[in-house]
């Protein structure tokens, strides 16, 4: 098939090579025409994983709509802030509204609470040819063929299993779901986690502090799943114990290495600037109160990074603002 992947950023450029490894003619937008030219001309992306050698299957263009001409399949991966424009633009390129779209992008949408998903069906329309693509999947070994699995959901059987299909292989596992709101919900709310455990590393904590982050952070992510309709199982799987593990734990998270930063003085900005990435748990500390507020849920810990990267919150007063709440049962 002709696959068109949105974006050739680190995770963008990681899909494409595994839809080409699977004998697919991949298009990848990219929005520098440097980089387009660089796949193009070295089958390298400059800029992002370049030392990977990418496919001859793979060919770049900074040109939307030559991308997307003609294709059968399209994988969106632009960061979060940018998921509105990329579907207009798409509908703009006058897509057809049965082409099968997977998203990868994980965040929510502050002013209107809306994940991804939903944002491609406000504006292109019908739901069931949408899915969602996450788990614990750093770019920088998915590109390598190291061994790794995801989760596809769609509100459609069949486009969960088409995505499967489509990048399924023995390196990368592709597992369905139809719970497209929790994989969403858990793509955005383990990158905010991520940046706790960071900062608690930064400070000097040790592994315990970290493993009780990640699960009371956990259980934050399944309170609000649950409270928007999601399945809580789904926290418990590839999207969501998987992504908060590798996320969390990696050496390849620019999350928790924001996190260590934000410890060491560095505002987003600044990190941003640095490592020409966005930090979508940044964007998420923000725009998950959305939701928050949305559902009367509690989360104490998305609160405090929220505080702390945006608000201004010194981080000599984040252990007493936690070790301060009054004790509850484990599940509530």
């Amino acid at each position: 098939m002709h696959v068109a992947v949105i974006g050739a950023g680190s995770w963008g450029t990681a899909l494409a090579q595994v839809a080409a490894r699977n004998g697919h003619d991949v298009s990848l937008w990219a929005r520098r025409e440097s980089v387009a030219q660089g796949i193009n001309e070295q089958h390298r992306n400059p800029d992002y994983l370049s030392d990977a050698d990418l496919s001859e299957r793979i060919t770049a263009s900074a040109d939307l709509e030559t991308v997307v001409r003609g294709c059968d399949a399209i994988i969106s991966v632009t960061p979060s802030k940018f998921v509105r424009q990329t579907a207009e633009s798409l509908a703009a390129c006058g897509i057809s509204c049965t082409t099968p779209i997977v998203v990868c992008t994980k965040g929510v949408e502050g002013e209107t609470g809306k994940v991804p998903v939903q944002i491609f069906e406000e504006l292109l329309g019908n739901a069931g040819r949408l899915a969602a693509l996450s788990g614990p999947n750093h770019a920088e070994e998915i590109v390598m063929g190291v061994p790794a699995g995801t989760v596809v959901a769609s509100a459609s059987p069949d486009t969960a299993r088409f995505f499967q299909d489509l990048l399924g292989q023995p390196a990368f596992r592709v597992y369905t779901s139809d719970d497209v709101l929790g994989v969403e919900i858990c793509a955005a709310f383990k990158n905010v986690i991520a940046i706790a455990v960071g900062v608690s590393y930064g400070l000097g904590y040790g592994d315990n502090t970290a493993a009780m982050i990640m699960t009371r952070g956990q259980a934050e992510m399944g309170r609000l799943v649950d409270a928007a309709g999601g399945n809580a199982m789904t926290c418990m799987g590839l999207a969501g114990t998987g992504d908060l593990i590798a996320t969390c734990m990696s050496r390849h998270s620019r999350n928790r290495m924001f996190g260590e930063a934000l410890a060491r003085g560095v505002t987003v900005e600044e990190y941003e600037a640095e490592r020409h990435m966005v930090v979508e748990g940044a964007q998420a500390a923000r725009t998950i109160g959305t939701l928050a507020t949305r559902y009367g849920v509690e989360l104490p810990i998305t609160d405090v990074v929220y505080e702390v990267v945006w608000g201004g919150l010194p981080l000599d007063r984040v252990a007493g603002l936690l070790a301060s709440r009054s004790p509850k049962p484990e599940f509530y």
